[in-house]
């Protein structure tokens, strides 16, 4: 009987697990641009986001090293990374949230759906509503979405002299592509 009773429960646990899928990447693409129109361009990009996502409940959690980000101009990155981001209190950001009424088995080629969730970068953590447009491969998802933030919703302080080369919003960009763990 006690046999029984331990194959029923290891079965129900084989059978969560089967539908409990997650995809995962530690190369997503998380992107930023600052730029304003008249001056030097302020972007970079980071291609070693971490990111996890749970087919059954449409969780999505995201961890970006701050360092990472990587600047065309080198100057522009120390800057980023010292006097922005203070990288070295804050080494890292993170995104937990998730796509709402989420149905796997109705994702087709392309679907779009809202995700929310709170992005803590600073230790400073703000709520977010966006659209995320989801791609369905085999064995993969991608996973693409943008929202804007602004320095100041984060304690960043940026200083008079370069005040006019930032832009007031900062648009972030995301290009995941989740492979089925």
């Amino acid at each position: 009987m006690k046999k029984h009773i331990f194959s029923i429960v290891a079965l129900l646990f084989l059978v969560q697990g089967i539908n409990a899928q997650k995809y995962f990447t530690r190369t997503g693409i998380t992107e930023f641009k600052a730029s304003v129109e008249a001056f030097e361009p302020v972007e970079a990009i980071n291609k070693s986001t971490s990111v996890v996502f749970k087919t059954d409940t449409g969780e999505l959690a995201a961890l970006l090293l701050m360092k990472a980000f990587h600047f065309e101009v080198a100057l522009m990155q120390e800057h980023f990374n010292e006097n922005y981001m203070d990288s070295d209190k804050y080494p890292k950001a993170t995104f937990k949230g998730k796509i709402q009424d989420f149905d796997f088995e109705s994702v087709s080629s392309n679907k779009e759906y809202i995700l929310k969730g709170t992005l803590t970068v600073r230790g400073v953590k703000k709520e977010i509503k966006t659209k995320a447009n989801i791609v369905k491969g085999e064995n993969k998802l991608r996973i693409a979405s943008k929202f804007s933030v602004t320095p100041q919703e984060f304690g960043i302080k940026i200083p008079s002299i370069v005040r006019k080369k930032i832009a007031e919003k900062i648009n972030i960009n995301l290009h995941y592509e989740l492979s089925k763990k």
